[in-house]
């Protein structure tokens, strides 16, 4: 494993448990305040998906185990950065769908990243269900991300009510749709209407069901054996 002696804050965000929670607090405060009353500032937002970035690279020099790794992990970042430098000048069909493809690879990259603290060797600690809590968050994420997709290049896919705050933004409208889905909530004034998104909405209901159930479930039973003994 690589180590990051000059930035020990990130070192121990990645490398000892304790660092999970750091995470959940940083991901509730991005969720819960910086996209619903930020996320139509486009500056502020890139300044936040900049931290995210550096986050995530900080998280594949830590856990790699050599540098050889770390190089090739490091492509996926690199060519969601180069892709999205292309989308601000210039869009077409193929960058769009690249767009999409490198982030879900970056979440999907962030959630496995997590996933090797919570499911490394050892004892289960209070830590690793907080990370577990972590990738349900995550999860939200990943769904916001392929929502908004589909309702800027679907005209019709959603059906949304009219906000009459000025502040809110698609990104925080669709944040808000996959928690009220994943958690099978439903209030009804975000309706998905595109066969696509009935069946990804069918998705991620199945995956909010089953990951306490499987994950979390077992990392809890685990520690309460691991107690008993």
């Amino acid at each position: 494993m690589m180590k990051l002696k000059k930035d020990r804050f990130l070192y121990r965000l990645w490398t000892q448990e304790s660092g999970l929670s750091i995470m959940l607090l940083l991901l509730c405060i991005m969720h819960f305040v910086v996209i619903p009353l930020f996320g139509s500032y486009t500056r502020f937002m890139i300044v936040v998906n900049i931290f995210w970035m550096l986050f995530i690279i900080a998280g594949i020099i830590s856990l790699a185990r050599n540098k050889r790794q770390v190089l090739r992990i490091s492509v996926i970042p690199f060519l969601f950065l180069m892709v999205q430098w292309i989308d601000f000048f210039q869009t077409n069909v193929i960058v769009v769908f690249a767009d999409l493809f490198f982030s879900i690879a970056i979440m999907l990259l962030l959630i496995g990243l997590v996933l090797v603290k919570v499911l490394e060797p050892g004892p289960v600690t209070a830590y690793r269900i907080i990370g577990s809590i972590v990738v349900y968050m995550l999860l939200v994420n990943l769904w916001c991300t392929v929502y908004l997709f589909l309702f800027k290049h679907i005209e019709g896919s959603f059906q949304i009510a009219v906000s009459p705050f000025e502040i809110s933004s698609d990104q925080a409208n669709f944040m808000y749709f996959s928690y009220i889905t994943i958690t099978s909530t439903g209030y009804g004034e975000i309706v998905p209407l595109h066969p696509l998104a009935r069946s990804l909405v069918q998705m991620e209901v199945l995956t909010g069901v089953l990951y306490p159930v499987i994950l979390i479930g077992r990392l809890v039973s685990d520690a309460n054996f691991s107690l008993k003994k």
